[in-house]
């Protein structure tokens, strides 16, 4: 009996009788022979169908099949060079389990408003399938690289009464009469766990009710915040250029077909390795109002300021020492200079701008309760975290990574749409 294989395995069975299942990406007819390539999810291969090698009813299928229709073919694998993926099957037995009529998405092009009605179809395209296998990629080398590095999973709530990022951009839920919101983070509550486990992470999805239509935003992502205790601020800096330059890393192993199909050049990605180059705010404002930027220092620096800043490196780069005013509560000063914190954002090369944000947290409860109080929060809702600082407090830093922008970034994608299955926009909850 044929054993039945993924394409992205044929290689391993060349010469081997094989079974595949999976869907028509494209059919041409020649005469008494017919070319498919299939799908099946992990990749592409032709299937060459000739009459007089299949019974007359399966030939007669075959001829009807059109696009998208699901399938099953059985024969031998053989090498071929000029085929997508290096191997073809000639083909001794077709099945179409279901055939497609009117498929939507044929060959023509079509507007994105279309193609984002259409997502639950547009999802199988070969761009969009490969995207989506490098997501994958990359979420598992995210936690392969914890994982092996003594970091614990701790998953944290999704409903929540505290913000972590600022209280503008919440998402409010009626929580049996009180007022809860979606998690901005779970970072506040990876503390506690970094104060117990000694080093965790978060990975799970994240809310920000952000009124942008920017190619950069969604209001909906996913997001793994590692945090660790007896870390400082270089430390954090340390485990960022080695957590990411592991993630490309792995891609650039494991996804060279579909780096191929995106026409992605490697050579970017290929520079990805510690250090980093840093640049602090200060200096940043200085060379952006150099550079034609009217930036006052204290502004908040925007997607075209990231985008200038890291189009200036090869690779990513670190912006440093912000004010405090700008950034969350939690921060811990410099002690050289407590208008700013220890605290920097990681923006990806090729003008992809931040994809990391992290920082030292506060340790000392006086000083926590001083900035709960100047950025106006409710005491009571952080009751439990000033706890943190009450009880054994320590040293520890943190960083939290947008996986959707890192995905758009080694894709090197136009927008952050493709990056996520279902992406929720502003004015777009569906499908």
């Amino acid at each position: 009996m044929e054993k039945v294989v993924s394409i992205r395995d044929i290689g391993k069975h060349e010469g081997e009788r094989v079974e595949l299942r999976g869907w028509i990406h494209t059919k041409r007819e020649k005469g008494k022979i017919i070319f498919i390539v299939m799908r099946d999810g992990s990749g592409f291969i032709q299937v060459v169908l000739e009459q007089e090698r299949l019974k007359p009813e399966q030939w007669e299928q075959a001829k009807d099949a059109s696009l998208e229709s699901s399938i099953v073919v059985k024969g031998v694998a053989k090498s071929e060079p000029r085929a997508p993926s290096g191997y073809e099957i000639h083909a001794d037995h077709f099945e179409a389990f279901h055939v497609t009529k009117d498929w939507p998405l044929g060959r023509k092009e079509h507007g994105i408003e279309f193609l984002e009605e259409n997502r639950h179809l547009w999802i199988r395209s070969k761009k969009q399938s490969a995207i989506l296998r490098i997501r994958h990629t990359i979420e598992k080398a995210m936690i392969e690289f914890l994982n092996e590095n003594g970091f614990y999973r701790f998953d944290t709530p999704i409903i929540t009464t505290a913000a972590a990022e600022g209280t503008t951009t919440l998402f409010e839920v009626d929580y049996h009469g009180d007022k809860a919101y979606l998690s901005q983070s779970g970072q506040l509550y990876a503390e506690a766990g970094a104060l117990a486990l000694g080093k965790v992470y978060t990975f799970g999805p994240t809310f920000r009710a952000e009124k942008s239509k920017t190619r950069r935003h969604l209001l909906e992502f996913w997001m793994i915040e590692p945090e660790a205790a007896w870390f400082e601020y270089e430390d954090n800096l340390q485990l960022q250029e080695q957590f990411v330059s592991y993630i490309v890393k792995k891609v650039l192993e494991e996804n060279q077909e579909d780096l191929a199909i995106l026409e992605r050049p490697l050579e970017p990605l290929m520079k990805v390795e510690p250090p980093f180059p840093r640049i602090t705010y200060t200096e940043a404002v200085e060379l952006l109002n150099k550079n034609g930027f009217d930036i006052t220092w204290g502004d908040d620096l925007g997607a075209p300021e990231e985008t200038f800043l890291s189009n200036q490196y090869e690779k990513p780069v670190f912006l440093t020492h912000f004010p405090a005013k700008i950034k969350a509560f939690y921060m811990q000063p410099d002690p050289q200079n407590p208008e700013v914190v220890l605290a920097a954002d990681l923006l990806a090369p090729e003008g992809y701008g931040e994809i990391i944000g992290g920082s030292e947290r506060i340790h000392d409860y006086d000083l926590l309760l001083q900035k709960i109080r100047e950025f106006g929060l409710n005491e009571e809702y952080y009751q439990w975290y000033l706890d943190l600082r009450k009880y054994g407090s320590v040293p520890h830093s943190g960083f939290g990574i947008g996986l959707e922008r890192t995905v758009a970034w080694i894709c090197k994608l136009d927008h952050i749409r493709e990056t996520i299955p279902f992406p929720r926009m502003l004015h777009k909850l569906t499908p």
